[in-house]
């Protein structure tokens, strides 16, 4: 009696693990053939602080990733990845663009302005002296987005486009501390140096800081 009980279970354990392995099979098929996927590789022209780049990136390399690592333009920081914190902003046509979030492929031939781009040691752009004037930053991580959002937002403000507190649609009004507080809410800032920023964009604004 015992002998024939062990034996049904053995033939029991035998099907079910057949069972098991007919079923898996598709779903192990499709994982081997997902990971098996070879990249797809494209070519794509980059015009970059004035400079023309060819380079051959994977058509899921963002642009971020593209600056960094095939260029080797440090100065554009990767924060959350997931365009909240706003390091990672570069200038692309002339729009602030979160580089995280937006492909290489989808920017052929288009011109990118990072950090790099906007001043040098020796002649810094208004807003990068103005951000040292007021002590702007502190561990400095989101400075690079910051600075290149800061004249993003200007040029916006000269394009006469609202944001979301202008009271008057139809004819904006002066750049308030609550109009550069709303435009720069894409930029975080974990050090909380958000008045020194402040101070920082309405100089320039006022073209006390030269011409943005």
């Amino acid at each position: 009696m015992v002998q024939a009980s062990a034996a049904m279970a053995t033939v029991h354990l035998a099907g079910c693990a057949s069972s098991a392995a007919t079923t898996s099979a598709p779903a192990q098929t499709a994982v081997a053939a997902t990971v098996e996927q070879p990249p797809s590789l494209q070519p794509v022209t980059l015009h970059v602080n004035g400079k023309r780049h060819r380079i051959e990136v994977d058509t899921r390399t963002t642009v971020l990733d593209a600056l960094r690592e095939n260029l080797g333009l440090k100065g554009s920081k990767k924060g959350c990845d997931h365009g909240q914190c706003g390091a990672c902003t570069v200038l692309i046509e002339g729009r602030r663009t979160n580089a995280c979030l937006s492909l290489a492929v989808m920017h052929d031939g288009d011109e990118i302005t990072t950090i790099e781009g906007l001043g040098t040691p020796d002649k810094l752009h208004a807003m990068q002296a103005s951000f040292l004037k007021h002590d702007g930053f502190q561990c400095g991580y989101c400075t690079s987005g910051q600075i290149c959002s800061s004249v993003g937002m200007l040029a916006e403000v000269k394009m006469g486009m609202p944001s979301h507190v202008t009271p008057d649609l139809n004819a904006p009004g002066p750049l308030t501390d609550e109009e550069i507080r709303e435009r720069m809410s894409g930029n975080l800032c974990r050090c909380s140096a958000y008045p020194n920023i402040v101070a920082s964009i309405r100089q320039v604004a006022t073209g006390q800081g030269g011409q943005a």
